[in-house]
């Protein structure tokens, strides 16, 4: 019997010694594996060195392979390898895009637009010194600072440079079409504040109308401003025009949104890479959600926070959408702060609508479909920026066309009008 013991001891103290040995095994190979992230994130960091000492030694030109250049030209490669929207942002590049969403910059005031190799200006804004300074819309922007642009000017680089702090000048040289002749302008710079809220105005007794330009840190106060005073107008039907809205902070989209949702309502979530990553954004408004007819209109040009709002609408049934299909601009880019003022965009999940519908690369289709041609679109976009000429021999003297009839916004109107003699076919019944 002790024979048989001390064997059955012997057998369990080897047996347990080898399940130890495999446990402690399976932890050294957990362990190992837990580092190879690192060593992967190693190997590429070594072979990037590697190729960086190569060219810093032996390129053809040593300034454009300096080693204080070619890092940042790496990950500039780099990250706009992934897509569009992600990208990395020197620190003038960084400053430039947080004056932005916050609103407000120091500039001249003029929208441009690069086409065949001019920058030409869209159109002032109304109020600015651009405008003041007699800059007119077809004006072409040949020089700043006496610097010649030539044929290859960059439009972001023009734009920084006509940028600057409050109160310093800039000199702009342009070429005015009209009249063949070239005019040089000194203007000094003020603080562009961008309205968000372009126009808040009573189209008829009974319908009001919104146009939401862009969503920064100022949309969501100006839009509840612009509905409160459309209220106490008599508003009962609503226009909210979103076209070539290009979309901005998702917070603003958000808080826009809530207006037309009661508190804990879905109004938007985003999914990024890890099943975790879901975050949802529900309405917080603690008053009444705003109830009545909503008619949206967006086209190609409205994206990302403009179709988070549209989607939203759209999915609960809180707004018929008319016009055309959107960007389909549905990804998330998150900003981080890096050393020295620099920064990176980087996507880093998608939107999706109430009912789980993406919007990347897709857009939200209308429900009426209004399809406008490229020349209505981009007179119809500078009769939007100025509201402020009501005059119609003044306008087409100052922008070259007479004013065109905005057919995408009159069927709206249309159709307000049908909802309201619907309802007050209902009533009397």
């Amino acid at each position: 019997m002790h024979t048989v013991a001390g064997m059955l001891k012997r057998f369990f103290t080897v047996a347990t010694g080898a399940v130890l040995g495999t446990l402690l095994s399976a932890g050294a190979l957990h362990l190992a594996w837990s580092f190879w992230p690192d060593r992967q994130l190693n190997r590429s960091v070594d072979q990037l060195r590697n190729v960086l000492r190569l060219v810093g030694d032996n390129y053809v030109e040593a300034d454009r392979a300096a080693y204080d250049r070619l890092p940042k030209e790496a990950v500039q490669g780099l990250v706009s390898s992934l897509d569009p929207h992600s990208a990395y942002l020197g620190a003038a590049d960084y400053q430039i895009l947080e004056s932005d969403l916050d609103g407000n910059f120091g500039g001249i005031g003029v929208q441009v637009e690069m086409r065949d190799g001019r920058l030409v200006v869209i159109a002032p804004m109304a109020g600015t010194p651009g405008e003041r300074a007699g800059i007119l819309r077809g004006d072409e922007i040949r020089a700043v600072d006496r610097q010649e642009l030539g044929a290859k000017a960059n439009m972001d680089e023009v734009i920084k440079q006509l940028r600057g702090r409050p109160g310093t000048s800039v000199r702009v040289g342009l070429y005015r079409p009209e009249t063949q002749q070239p005019i040089e302008v000194v203007i000094t710079r003020e603080i562009i504040r961008q309205l968000s809220v372009r126009a808040a105005e009573m189209l008829t007794p009974e319908t009001g109308y919104i146009h939401v330009t862009d969503f920064s840190a100022q949309t969501v106060k100006q839009f509840q401003e612009a509905v409160g005073r459309l209220k106490a107008a008599g508003m009962e039907n609503l226009v909210l025009d979103l076209r070539n809205n290009p979309g901005g902070l998702l917070q603003a989209a958000v808080g826009v949104s809530e207006v037309f949702f009661s508190r804990d309502e879905l109004i938007v979530f985003t999914q990024g890479r890890r099943p975790g990553d879901r975050e949802e954004f529900r309405a917080k408004s603690r008053g009444d959600a705003l109830a009545m007819p909503v008619i949206v209109l967006v086209n190609s040009g409205s994206a990302s926070a403009a179709e988070v709002v549209t989607g939203a609408l759209k999915d609960t049934g809180r707004a018929v959408i008319v016009g055309e299909r959107t960007f389909g601009k549905g990804s998330v880019q998150s900003l981080f702060r890096l050393k020295h003022g620099e920064g990176l965009r980087l996507t880093t999940a998608l939107y999706y609508t109430p009912n789980g519908t993406s919007i990347h690369e897709k857009g939200i289709a209308p429900h009426v479909e209004v399809i406008m041609s490229p020349e209505e679109d981009n007179r119809l976009r500078i009769q939007r920026l100025r509201q402020d000429i009501r005059d119609p021999e003044e306008f087409a003297r100052r922008f070259g066309f007479a004013p065109i009839e905005d057919r995408q916004l009159q069927v709206a109107l249309d159709l307000t009008q049908s909802a309201r003699l619907l309802a007050q076919r209902e009533a009397t019944n």
